[in-house]
């Protein structure tokens, strides 16, 4: 399991504050845990450190934490305000049983994109999203025992993160390996078929990240999906290259689609990318949305380039019909 790196806590401390050596501890202890603690919980793990801390001295750094923008107050129903780390930390939702009261996270971009849009549409600037949905979790449904232990919610981002840009490197790879061969055009077929070889080193490269990341954790492969995005589980080429089998597609054609295609993959690596907040999923959702920039100018240069091409055979052709009538 890595340990998750400390933020600098000077860089983080408001103006004209001076350093806390207190403070330092409880915020470094504070991070050092995952899951949702309460005050009382923050409390009784400081003491175990330092009895010489204050129940106030937890309580404003907990506070602090939360102006600063490294934690995070959650409510759910019991009562009492919880708290979660934020650095490194995705922003996620929860679904709380109501049975156990064991609460289950989650993170959709789909469900903020709709939240932002209802505020859009009424004139509403949100500052923060927050979604619990109340019910009945597995265990306590079917009365099986939950699975012991569970990655972090940074681990799980990472290895949905990983999974999607595998999906998308194989629909990818199929798309571009479907247009090399209806090319007509040499140097066309040429570009599809250098993106198809680029799609397989990337894969390759994301499926070998992919195992040292469950190397790191094993249980990771086992635990319920953290990040969902609609449609994007099958690869987002996969449309593409099933549009690649309509009669009728010619070199020009294949290139508009993958132009398309390209283009949605980079705006949406891109656009959820650089809302998520620091961690190493953001980190290969960024690094993806670059690729897809490079392949999309590739694509793009190829049109112009072809249709160009045409231009200027279209244009000989007639040339050459014109200087065949003139010499009848």
């Amino acid at each position: 399991m890595r340990t998750p790196a400390l933020p600098d806590l000077d860089r983080l401390r408001p103006a004209g504050t001076k350093r806390s050596t207190k403070r330092d501890v409880i915020v470094n202890a504070f991070l050092r845990q995952e899951g949702h603690l309460s005050a009382d919980d923050l409390v009784d793990l400081i003491r175990g450190e330092d009895q010489r801390i204050s129940r106030a001295t937890v309580y404003r750094t907990l506070q602090w934490m939360v102006e600063a923008g490294i934690a995070r107050k959650v409510d759910f129903g019991e009562g009492r305000f919880r708290f979660e780390h934020s650095y490194r930390h995705p922003r996620h939702f929860h679904l709380i049983c109501k049975t156990c009261n064991q609460s289950y996270e989650f993170l959709s971009s789909d469900i903020e994109a709709l939240v932002e849009e209802v505020a859009q549409a009424r004139g509403f600037t949100a500052r923060q999203s927050v979604v619990q949905i109340y019910g009945t979790c597995e265990a306590c449904r079917t009365g099986r025992a939950p699975a012991k232990g569970g990655a972090t919610s940074e681990m799980l981002f990472a290895r949905d993160a990983l999974r999607i840009a595998i999906a998308t490197e194989r629909s990818g790879l199929d798309f571009y390996s479907r247009a090399a061969r209806i090319a007509k055009d040499a140097r066309g077929r040429a570009v599809f078929e250098r993106l198809a070889e680029e799609e397989q080193e990337h894969l390759g490269t994301l499926e070998t990240r992919y195992k040292q990341l469950l190397k790191e954790d094993p249980r990771l492969e086992s635990q319920p999906t953290f990040l969902f995005f609609k449609g994007a589980a099958n690869g987002l080429f996969a449309k593409g290259a099933e549009d690649l089998r309509r009669e009728g597609i010619d070199d020009l054609e294949a290139l508009k689609i993958g132009i398309r295609c390209e283009r949605g993959s980079h705006r949406f690596f891109k656009r959820y990318g650089e809302r998520f907040e620091d961690s190493e999923g953001k980190q290969i959702f960024l690094e993806f949305a670059e690729e897809e920039r490079a392949h999309l100018e590739l694509l793009i240069r190829e049109y112009r380039g072809l249709v160009k091409r045409r231009q200027q055979r279209k244009a000989a052709a007639g040339a050459k019909r014109a200087r065949t009538s003139a010499s009848r």
